[in-house]
């Protein structure tokens, strides 16, 4: 997994409220189990017209939102199904921050499992980042996981939380086997204690 560092991107908006994850990745694209090639398929329906162009009328077409790393959404965002194909698509297609006021319990988990941080605003510092999309597009926040600090042109930056443990997995690039990898002689020593202990187990 990627190592999470500070850095500087463009943020996109896409300011709509209850985007669940059949609209993140929609279903007719789950058929791979590896975690890459999803980002082509992210918001499918709204990103592409019925001949397979891309809609102008999507926010995230807008081509000053062209390479942005940082999402900034609204309410709820990864409502529906518990599919960690979602945060997987999100961040194939190159996001690694998403700024919101609240998420889905099992998207929220599953972002820092995939090198990617879901920040937690209030509404009225989320309108202060929306007004300053709008009237910038294509502005540059920097978000310091380090510091717990996100910085914008407009003055709107703020501090975050977020868990210590999930902080440094995110900086170290660690998922859950990562994290196991960590005790790998404490693993290999217990396997070897356990075959001399109980050898007709190993057969």
């Amino acid at each position: 997994m990627e190592p999470y560092v500070k850095h500087e991107s463009i943020a996109a908006l896409l300011n709509r409220n209850n985007v669940d994850t059949d609209q993140i990745i929609a279903k007719q694209f789950l058929k791979k189990v590896e975690r890459s090639g999803f980002g082509v398929h992210l918001f499918h329906d709204w990103r592409y017209n019925e001949d397979g162009s891309d809609n102008p009328d999507f926010e995230l077409n807008n081509p000053a939102f062209k390479g942005a790393r940082i999402l900034v959404t609204s309410d709820n965002f990864g409502c529906g199904s518990s599919r960690e194909h979602a945060p997987w698509a999100i961040a194939d297609y190159g996001f690694n921050t998403i700024i919101s006021t609240s998420y889905a319990d099992i998207f929220y988990n599953n972002c820092f499992k995939n090198s990617i941080l879901p920040i937690v605003v209030n509404k009225q510092q989320l309108d202060l980042l929306m007004r300053e999309i709008n009237e910038n597009p294509g502005v540059r926040f920097v978000v310091d996981l380090e510091k717990q600090q996100v910085s914008t042109p407009g003055g709107n930056g703020f501090s975050f939380e977020v868990d210590p443990f999930r902080k440094g997995n995110l900086l170290g690039g660690l998922d859950d086997i990562g994290c196991t990898l960590k005790h790998v002689d404490k693993i290999d020593s217990y396997e070897t204690q356990h075959k001399q202990l109980y050898p007709w187990l190993w057969v």
